[in-house]
């Protein structure tokens, strides 16, 4: 009997051939057929569990110099307002048509009802978000490039 076939009769060398072609193309799984014999190979991956964050002990807060107040800026909401303008969907606000390109408006921008403010991406798809009325633009509520909710203040026209 050939001392390259074990006793089941699969050629020992074949086998360690397929098992290098499939740790060198990063392969999982490789099958070889050939007349009756018809050879399976199967690269087990282990998937390690993410470690259990850790807990830290907070630090010491020291007394601040100015009143709590004074000190974070608390964010306005908007939502209630009725000078604000909307986002249609979920997806990425830009303020300009293009990287590099002149913003669409700036704050004290003057808009005429139907100007395009700026664009929402959505799905690989660029949204026109359009002026609902004529008016000045008070403030512009996100940045560029931010990510935006349905329903979410984009900026104020009054």
């Amino acid at each position: 009997m050939n001392d390259k076939k074990a006793s089941s009769g699969i050629d020992a060398d074949l086998v360690r051939e397929l098992a290098k072609v499939l740790a060198e193309q990063g392969l999982t799984e490789i099958e070889v057929e050939h007349g009756e014999l018809r050879l399976r190979l199967a690269r087990m991956t282990t998937v390690a569990a993410a470690p259990a964050p850790m807990a830290y002990a907070p630090a010491p807060v020291a007394a601040p110099a100015t009143p709590v107040a004074d000190a974070i800026p608390v964010a306005k909401d908007h939502r209630s307002d009725a000078r604000a303008v909307t986002s249609p969907m979920v997806g990425t606000a830009y303020l300009s048509p293009e990287p590099g390109a002149n913003v669409f408006i700036k704050v004290g921008d003057t808009v005429t009802e139907g100007q395009t403010l700026l664009i929402v991406e959505a799905m690989k798809t660029f949204n026109p978000i359009i002026a609902p009325r004529g008016g000045k633009i008070v403030e512009i509520i996100i940045g560029d490039a931010q990510p935006v909710e349905f329903g979410q203040p984009l900026l104020l026209l009054e």
